[in-house]
This record gives C-alpha cells, structure tokens and sequence, in this order.
C-alpha cells in the first residue's frame, strides 16, 4: 500500500476522534463564555490551569511516549519496551501526586489562588490520570489500532461535555464564580478516568518486570525531548501564566480578578487561532509513528518532501479559511466582552502555521537520535517568549503574547530548517513553501486593505473567492486534477 495513502487514511481515522473530538470540545468554548459572560475572570481561572496541566504533562509523561515509538523499531521484546515506559510513567506520577497533597496550599499561594488550593489538587490528579494512560494509549498507536484508539478518545471527551453541560447548567451558582472552576475540573477529572477504566487490561496485566540497561538509554534518548517538550510549552502558555503574574498590581488597582479577566478574554480568542492545532494534533498522532516506520524506507525523503508541500498548503488554507472569514467566525465567542481579543486570532493563526510547519521538520534529529538539538532549538524559543512577554505584557498587554508567539514559532522553524540540512539533509521544496505562505499573507493583507464598508455579503463573496484562487494555485502547482479527485 502507498505510505502517503496509509498515512492520510490513519490521519483520517486519528483526526475523526481528534478533530471531531477538539470540536465538540470547542463548543464548550462559547459556552463557557455564555456562562461565564458576567465573570470572564473565571474562564481566565481555568485557561491558566490548563496552562499549568500541559507544562505538567510534558513532565510526567518523561518522553516515553515517543522514546517508545523509537525503541520498539530495534527491539526483538516489544512488549519489555512497552512495560519499561508504562512502569517508569507509573512510578514518576504517583511520587509526584503524593508531594502535591503535602505541598497544595504553599503551590496554591504561589499561583494567586490563596483561597482555593484544592485546585491544585484537583488539576494534578487530571494530569496524574491522563499521563498514565498515554502509555496503553501510544501502544495503540504504535499497534495501528486506530479504532479502539478514537473510540476512547471520543468516550473521555463526550463525558467531559456531557458533564459540563450539566454540572454548569444545572448548578452553576454566579454569585460563587469559583464553582464554576470547581465544576469544570470534576467533569475533566470523570472524563479522564474513562481511558483507564477502557485500557483496564493494560493496567491489571502489567508485570514488574523493569530492564535497567534498557531503561538508561530510553532515558537518555527522552530527557532531551522532555526538556524540548517543556520549553515547547513554555511557549505556547507561559503567556497565559505571565500576564497574571505581571498584570496583577494592586497598589495601582489592578487586581488579581481582573487580571484574570484579561486572560479569560485572550483565552476565548486564542481559541478561534487553535483550528490550525486541531489539524497539527490529528496529523500528529499518525506522523510521529509513521515516520518512524519509514526509517528504512530507501525513498522516505522522498516522501518527506511531498508531505511537507501538501502539510504546508493544508495549514495556510485554514489560515486564509479562519482570518478571511473573521466576522463569521467570531460568533464562536457569544459574549462582546470576550470579543475585544479578536485583532490577535490571524497574528496567533500564523504563529501556528510555523508551529506546525516546525513539527514536520523535527523528524530530523528523532530519526538521528540527536533529540538534544529539539532541546536546543525550544530551549532558545523559550527563552525568546520569556524575554518578549517580560518587556511587552506591562504596556501591550496580551497582544504582545501573541506577537511573541509569532515570533518564536517562526525561529524555531528557521533554525530546525537550517541544522536539519547540515545534520540529516532533506531537500524540503522552498520554492512551494514560499509560494504558498507568501500568497496566503498576501491574500490576507489584499483582503483586509480592500474598503468594504458595510457590505458584509460582498466581502464575504470576495474574501472566498481569494480563498478559491488559492487552493486553485495548489492545485495546479501539485499537478491535482479535480477529475482524478472525482475518480477516486
């Protein structure tokens, strides 16, 4: 079988529960924001605890997921891999979860969340349970079986929305904002423990059976990825942390539910520039192993290169999709209040290209083992987020989060690009990587320049008719026949 055909067709299957289950997950989004439209500082609340929980699941989940992927294509034991990452991700979590119960209410304070630590307590018990079962979850993975993967996937998430749905709709009190945060963290919290109730064989039938030597190398080959992982996140949520913690003044009057407030609103809109990601995430799931299996291909650069051109054309047409179509897409966000956010939704829309356009480059130094240049390369972003958040946030607020986004992505793609040539040369297509991006932007700019006053059905008509030409020039760059796409 094509391994393009076999990849799009695993994609499918992986994006059917990540993207269809991202967006049912979406949708709670402006429900939240119905909910929550009199205290925004609520949603604010719950956007940096999802911060703090995807710092925390790079951490403990320690890269075995990927190290995993990379050890079973030399192992004649797959199954001892399997249980060296499984046992060494049981063992970090549950030392983890027993220091957060002894250390809640220092943690909480360092949060600004002194009147509720059992937040934190809450959000790490999600953290533990959701970073045990990826390991049962990659296995599936790894096993190409797609099916049981999604239909877990899609059962955790429908409880979540379910419980969401009831437990805010039902007994949400406004005049105690700080149950509404109580009330998401129990459905996210019942939602998680559906994977392990579903993967219960993998728990009950894991031995003890732990390899040292084995495990030296695989963490060798994962604390790299875990510091890459961890600057990776740094950013893309430190903004969310930082701005409490640099807009919280009150000697001048700028109080924590306030600032709370002004991230609930970045939040809301950083949403709408997450579409990109949905595509990135269920491309993810089937790349990574697929990338792996085509080690030994003799034609797998081959393969790299068309796979980029058509990743690339995929992303800046949801770019052009979402940006172009602004004034429809922000009756996601049903609050006014939450909508002044909206200038940052095409500057973070880009910022995810480059981020996803990153990923695909990042093969290089996974295939040759060198995962301390992943580390270099977030290493360095984080540093450059730190840095444009600390000089901006104080005069831009959280429009500098979203410029420093921008810019950090697309370092980090230029330098992957530039010690990928050096280190496992791969003859990306610059010549269709400029194509695309550069008439996606340019496209973007001609349409925002053009005056159409109030006459919302011409700008509609026009902004997709641009969208039109685009997808038409990858067409006819690709060499893609409608009548071959109707064939098949």
């Amino acid at each position: 079988m094509n391994p393009l055909k076999k990849l799009l067709g695993q994609t499918a299957v992986y994006g059917l529960s990540s993207i269809l289950g991202r967006t049912l997950n979406y949708l709670l989004v402006p429900f939240y924001v119905w909910i929550f439209e009199d205290n925004p500082d609520v949603y604010g609340v719950v956007s940096q605890l999802y911060a703090f929980v995807a710092f925390l699941m790079v951490l403990l989940t320690f890269g075995m997921e990927t190290s995993y992927f990379r050890f079973i294509q030399d192992s004649e034991n797959r199954e001892q891999v399997f249980r060296n990452s499984f046992l060494t991700v049981i063992l970090l979590n549950l030392l983890f979860f027993i220091g957060i119960c002894f250390f809640d209410n220092g943690i909480a304070d360092k949060m600004l969340f002194h009147e509720n630590p059992e937040y934190i307590v809450m959000m790490c018990a999600i953290v533990v349970i959701d970073a045990t079962s990826s390991l049962p979850l990659a296995k599936l993975r790894a096993e190409e079986n797609a099916k049981k993967f999604a239909l877990i996937q899609f059962s955790a998430i429908g409880v979540n929305i379910l419980l969401n749905l009831v437990l805010l709709s039902c007994f949400f009190d406004k005049q105690d904002p700080s149950s509404g945060v109580i009330y998401i963290l129990i459905a996210n919290l019942l939602s998680s423990l559906v994977k392990p109730v579903m993967l219960y064989k993998d728990f009950t039938a894991i031995s003890f059976k732990f390899d040292a030597v084995l495990f030296r190398k695989m963490s060798v080959y994962a604390i790299p990825i875990v510091i890459a992982g961890f600057a990776g996140i740094i950013n893309e949520t430190i903004d969310r942390i930082m701005l409490k913690q640099m807009l919280y003044d009150p000697a001048n009057g700028f109080t924590a539910k306030m600032a709370d407030a002004e991230i609930g609103i970045y939040s809301a809109c950083y949403k709408l520039a997450m579409l990109v990601t949905i595509l990135l995430q269920a491309y993810r799931y089937a790349a990574e192993p697929f990338f792996f299996n085509q080690m030994k291909n003799q034609d797998r650069n081959k393969l790299y290169v068309k796979l980029m051109n058509y990743f690339v054309a995929a992303v800046c047409l949801v770019f052009l999709l979402v940006s172009l179509n602004l004034d429809i897409f922000q009756y996601f966000i049903t609050s006014k209040v939450f909508r002044a956010g909206l200038d940052v939704v095409p500057i973070l829309l880009l910022a995810n290209v480059f981020l996803g356009i990153y990923f695909n480059q990042s093969i290089w130094y996974k295939l040759t083992n060198q995962t301390k240049y992943g580390a270099y390369i977030s290493i360095m972003g984080a540093i450059l987020t730190i840095g444009i958040n600390y000089l901006f946030i104080p005069k831009y607020g959280y429009k500098a989060s979203a410029w420093a986004t921008l810019i950090v992505y697309a370092f980090q793609m230029v330098v992957s690009y530039l010690w990928g040539q050096k280190h496992f040369p791969i003859k990306y297509n610059l010549r269709k990587f400029f194509l695309y991006l550069g008439m996606s932007i340019l496209i973007y700019f001609v349409s925002i320049k053009i005056p159409y006053g109030d006459h919302s059905l011409i700008k509609f008509f026009m902004n997709n008719m641009l969208i039109v030409v685009f997808i038409y020039l990858v067409f006819s760059v690709e060499g893609i026949k409608l009548s071959t796409l109707r064939r098949k």
